[in-house]
């Protein structure tokens, strides 16, 4: 299931994002089948994150809401199954949806070089 939603980490990670998480929530959440995370180092390169994500996503033909756009802590794309968390580090630290959701199958994604 992770696998279908890389192409989200992909773009995050062409814009330098900080710990990109991908979790299966599956049937343990209603909200989404599967969370992104991301942290950015500042308010322009959140703004850059949350954009080079819903364009991935609009890509792929999914309608994007998005709260908390003007957040300095963070920010919520969801297409319904699946929704991208971009943080600040203070947001990241703050929220912890990593602890909060512990039992979901979780993967790092790994920067190709």
């Amino acid at each position: 299931m992770l696998d279908d939603y890389a192409y989200i980490c992909e773009a995050l990670a062409d814009k330098k994002g900080i710990d990109i998480v991908s979790m299966a929530l599956g049937e343990e959440a209603t909200i989404s089948d599967v969370f992104v995370l991301v942290t950015g180092n500042s308010e322009t390169h959140m703004k850059t994150l949350t954009d080079a994500a819903r364009e991935a996503m609009e890509r792929r033909g999914l309608t994007v809401k998005i709260e908390g756009e003007n957040s300095t802590n963070w920010r919520l794309l969801d297409a319904g199954n699946v929704a991208v968390h971009v943080f600040s580090r203070k947001g990241r630290e703050f929220y912890r949806l990593e602890t909060l959701w512990g039992d979901a199958e979780t993967r790092r994604y790994e920067y190709e070089l």
